[in-house]
């Protein structure tokens, strides 16, 4: 897909100058399935939609390997989703062609077509009538996932995309992950079970607004960090202001 990392270098990202996460560097190696993990309120979210350019950047450095925002395919939390506008289920998963299509080309038969494949690979096949107002929380989940496969992205980031659905669409929609895995797609996902992080993912991010590790799993998901997570949660200071680098302070 690609071969060159999505590289993070002390970066910090902010609300009104009070970091929300700050001095984080690493990087996302191609092909890599990568959990973000932490407390509430540690800085998942805002690291993800800074990584699709929707949150400046008030220090440091994202480096996305060469790839265009056209390669990111992104799956916000469902709760900042509209589903009282009046699309269709048809209509919600073609916009994931809209790279293809533009503003004012119409769809074709084959994208049509990749959108009935998308849908039958959730498990929603016939839905496509539908308005995505009538679905429950899990069929509306499949459809967001299937608007994704559609998009066919190098990089999918997903915010949360367990969160409020039953047991047998977290266990199918897994599926869909691990196979954009092996198609060597990137994923990096927000999640808050840690079970489910240590059972599928390979590599794990853990932050509390700053980084405590990055790297494989294991090796990240100790109850040491774990318990260091969790205190520095509870001592966060929501005056702070963004603060110098640590290579500044140094010199």
């Amino acid at each position: 897909m690609t071969d060159s990392p999505i590289r993070l270098s002390d970066v910090t990202v902010a609300y009104d100058r009070h970091p929300a996460v700050h001095h984080l560097s690493g990087w996302f190696a191609p092909g890599s399935m990568t959990a973000i993990t932490g407390p509430n309120g540690a800085g998942k979210s805002t690291l993800v939609k800074a990584l699709m350019r929707q949150l400046p950047i008030a220090e440091g450095h994202i480096d996305l390997g060469g790839l265009g925002l056209r390669d990111l395919g992104y799956l916000p939390q469902a709760a900042e989703i509209d589903r009282s506008f009046p699309l269709t289920v048809a209509d919600t998963v073609m916009l994931g062609a809209w790279h293809q299509t533009g503003a004012f080309r119409g769809i074709t038969a084959g994208i049509a077509m990749k959108a009935r494949k998308a849908l039958s690979a959730v498990g929603l096949e016939g839905f496509e009538r539908r308005h995505i107002g009538s679905l429950s929380a899990g069929q509306f989940q499949r459809i967001l996932f299937a608007r994704l496969l559609l998009q066919d992205a190098k990089v999918l980031l997903l915010d949360e995309p367990f969160t409020a659905i039953d047991a047998r669409t977290t266990r199918d929609l897994m599926d869909v992950l691990l196979r954009w895995h092996r198609d060597g797609r990137t994923i990096i996902a927000v999640l808050h079970d840690f079970e489910q992080v240590r059972a599928h993912f390979p590599q794990t991010l853990l932050i509390a607004r700053e980084p405590i590790g990055w790297g494989p799993t294991a090796s990240v998901m100790t109850a040491q960090n774990l318990l260091k997570a969790r205190a520095m949660a509870e001592n966060w200071d929501e005056a702070a202001q963004v603060c110098a680098s640590p290579h500044e302070n140094a010199a």
